[in-house]
């Protein structure tokens, strides 16, 4: 597995990056968001949010708009809103330093394999009556005829058949659709959801409002969708930290910077 980790601490990416090794992973070193953006393809982005050049909460926006993979912010802030606003920017998780090795590869083997999880939901086919969803060929059909939805509004109906019929928070499919936490993209998104409903026809009531907390997909009689699924993705091969010895240390907090204070 192919860790990106983009951290300006020299002290506190070489403790980083030594632990991720012996523990099996691939690392590649960034020291800035610049290099972090030019950087080739990864499994999964350590991201610390005090970058010098820019924003980190800009740069995990950035990183999940281009394709999605799991990014974990390690970073010196602690506090609930800096958790907040980190976690609705596209986070997958959030380690505030100082932090345990063990808790942190513990942390990056649960972020990848809800990263598999998903990815193995990506080519399934998804029915609902006579609606069907098909997440790989981006393709909806009712009763065997196309369905015509624009890019926005299906990225839409994927956030909630990944969801399994669980309901989804407003701001959560905001963040994965659009890449923002703007608060008047709330009224954009109750636009697209009438406007599916309304391609949808017949089945436009599969779309279930959940008052004062967001959506959710759900069948005629409440069930979740009835779901295809792709073949079983290779086995998570990332190493088990707790079958490892841990012979590394706390890893440092790294020096205030402008951008963290």
């Amino acid at each position: 597995m192919r860790i990106l980790l983009v951290e300006d601490d020299n002290r506190v990416a070489d403790a980083l990056a030594g632990a991720l090794r012996r523990n099996g992973y691939e690392v590649r070193r960034a020291a800035n968001a610049a290099d972090a953006l030019a950087a080739p393809a990864v499994d999964l982005v350590l991201l610390d949010l005090g970058l010098p050049d820019r924003d980190g909460i800009e740069v995990c926006r950035e990183l999940r708009a281009r394709g999605g993979v799991p990014v974990i912010a390690v970073t010196a802030r602690g506090g609930e809103p800096d958790r907040v606003r980190g976690l609705r920017s596209g986070a997958d998780d959030y380690v505030v330093k100082p932090f345990g090795t063990a808790e942190l590869l513990a942390r990056i083997e649960a972020v990848l394999r809800r990263s598999m999880s998903q990815r193995a939901h990506e080519d399934r086919l998804v029915t609902v009556g006579g609606l069907e969803i098909d997440l790989g060929r981006r393709a909806v059909t009712l009763d065997g005829q196309p369905v015509p939805l624009t890019r926005k509004e299906f990225d839409v109906l994927a956030v909630l058949v990944r969801a399994d019929g669980a309901a989804v928070p407003r701001d959560r499919i905001v963040v994965e659709v659009w890449q923002t936490t703007y608060d008047g993209m709330s009224r954009t998104l109750d636009v697209h959801v009438a406007t599916l409903r309304g391609k949808l026809g017949r089945a436009g009531s599969v779309v279930r409002t959940v008052r004062g907390f967001g959506y959710r997909l759900a069948t005629a009689d409440g069930m979740a969708p009835d779901t295809v699924p792709a073949p079983p993705p290779a086995p998570d091969t990332a190493p088990d930290a707790r079958a490892q010895s841990n012979p590394d240390g706390p890893i440092p907090a790294s020096p205030p910077t402008a951008a963290d204070t």
